[in-house]
């Protein structure tokens, strides 16, 4: 009955019943039985929709219920899953990518000394090697392409970490290239 207690929380509820699209198992009714209304002001009572369900048929309601949201809990559960392991395969990508660049600047780093070695020994004409060079000399051209990031990624970390390997331009045989030089301040070996 509408003039129960609690006569706010009530009022309040049935505006939103009112005022809602979507059928919520409960029909509003004014003085007389079989009328139903929409206007707040002509309501007398609230009634089930479905009040001669038998027993039955209410358990197979509520089943439906209980497993409709069981359903839905566990798609979300693996929807949950497959994402957690989409991550855990992207963050063991990032961490194998990240260890093949540290290697190849390590590389990279021995391949500028060893020239370096070399032009002071006189075995080489020039103190500096060409960046695509060294990319040749430690990556199998059938590798290239799959080692592309790695090695972009390691010629940056060179670039922007070593402070012994310093990036040049030289003109070689016509063409303006980029080069790394050793720049290390004590020299070993004699010229």
């Amino acid at each position: 009955n509408v003039g129960g207690y609690s006569a706010e929380k009530f009022d309040s509820a049935l505006d939103w019943m009112l005022s809602s699209d979507q059928h919520l198992g409960i029909w509003a009714k004014g003085e007389d039985a079989e009328e139903l209304v929409t206007i707040r002001a002509d309501v007398f009572c609230v009634e089930s929709s479905q009040p001669r369900l038998g027993f039955v048929c209410r358990l197979k309601n509520a089943l439906y219920t209980a497993i409709s949201n069981l359903f839905m809990a566990l798609i979300g559960i693996f929807i949950l899953w497959i994402i957690l392991i989409f991550l855990r395969y992207h963050w063991q990508e990032l961490e194998e990518e990240e260890k093949q660049m540290f290697a190849m600047v390590e590389k990279i780093i021995d391949v500028v000394k060893h020239q370096h070695i070399d032009w002071t020994l006189r075995k080489e004409q020039d103190p500096y090697i060409g960046i695509l060079h060294v990319r040749d000399s430690l990556i199998m051209p059938k590798d290239r392409k799959r080692l592309r990031k790695v090695w972009d990624r390691s010629v940056k970390f060179v670039e922007d970490n070593e402070s012994r390997v310093r990036t040049e331009s030289h003109r070689i045989a016509g063409a303006d290239l980029m080069v790394w030089r050793w720049t290390e301040a004590r020299n070993k070996y004699p010229r």
